[in-house]
């Protein structure tokens, strides 16, 4: 029987809003308080847990997001104005220092290729676009207004990216052809589910998520771990006991490990 066993698990108590896994075997947390108005960073050792650094926050506490993480640097953004969702400045954040390396208002992020992140600024003609070296900030070229040229840089770095160690939910379709159909309709005549079981097939597990209608019309969501050969049911972890909504795609796989989020607050990672 495949042994499912669990890694670690990481919490700061507050709604866990994006996990950003690194190209470095890192993993970004960000989880907001939204009652104090608050937002809040932390990165772990992917595959270990161990925390490099736990509950950071820049100078707005708020109004601040991630634009990407590259080579052990996030790049932070700001907002134009509170409430609205235009990202404004840059803020480039080292991971193993713990500094901020440099920042800009002067411009904003699209992209980073080869080194360069690729920015603009808005001017009354349209967009001015620049390279900026990643680690310092320091202009490496003024790029003028040429949006089809950056729009083709863009896509080059895009289709560049590799997402084959990255396994995501597919939504079950009882009209398809499917080796595990006879576990859903189990499932089926066991529980009384709402809305779509998303599903991972991968090293002859199947990963199950659902939500079971409770008494009073709200959801538990549940995920369901099942060996295939052997057809048994070797994990079941409830990760939201009682929901008003139906919340998709609550877990992924990133190689041989399975990430899922419980309670909104709590990251737990199991290996298999």
């Amino acid at each position: 029987m495949v042994k499912i066993k669990k890694k670690y698990s990481f919490t700061n108590n507050r709604q866990i809003w994006r996990l950003i896994p690194t190209d470095s075997g890192k993993i970004i947390i960000e989880d907001r308080d939204k009652e104090q108005k608050e937002v809040f960073f932390s990165c772990l050792n992917i595959t270990s847990g161990e925390v490099f650094f736990k509950g950071l926050q820049l100078q707005d506490k708020f109004w601040t997001g991630i634009e990407t993480v590259y080579n052990d640097i996030i790049f932070f953004h700001n907002f134009l104005k509170p409430g609205l969702p235009i990202h404004n400045g840059i803020i480039a954040f080292d991971i193993k220092s713990k500094n901020i390396l440099w920042k800009t208002d002067d411009y904003n992020y699209l992209f980073i290729k080869d080194d360069l992140v690729y920015v603009y600024k808005n001017k009354f003609e349209g967009k001015e676009f620049a390279a900026l070296n990643y680690k310092t900030g320091i202009k490496s070229g003024d790029l003028g207004n040429d949006a089809k040229r950056i729009n083709i840089l863009r896509e080059e770095e895009l289709n560049k990216k590799n997402f084959e160690e990255y396994l995501f939910p597919k939504t079950f379709d009882a009209s398809s052809e499917y080796s595990f159909i006879d576990k859903v309709n189990e499932l089926k005549t066991q529980k009384t589910i709402a809305g779509e079981i998303n599903y991972i097939e991968e090293k002859n597990l199947l990963f199950l998520n659902f939500h079971e209608i409770l008494p009073g019309g709200n959801f538990r969501n549940i995920i369901r771990i099942i060996e295939i050969e052997s057809k048994k049911v070797i994990l079941e972890e409830i990760l939201d006991r009682e929901t008003k909504l139906l919340i998709p795609e609550s877990f992924f796989i990133k190689n041989d490990l399975v990430f899922l989020i419980k309670e909104k607050t709590n990251l737990i990672v199991y290996s298999f």
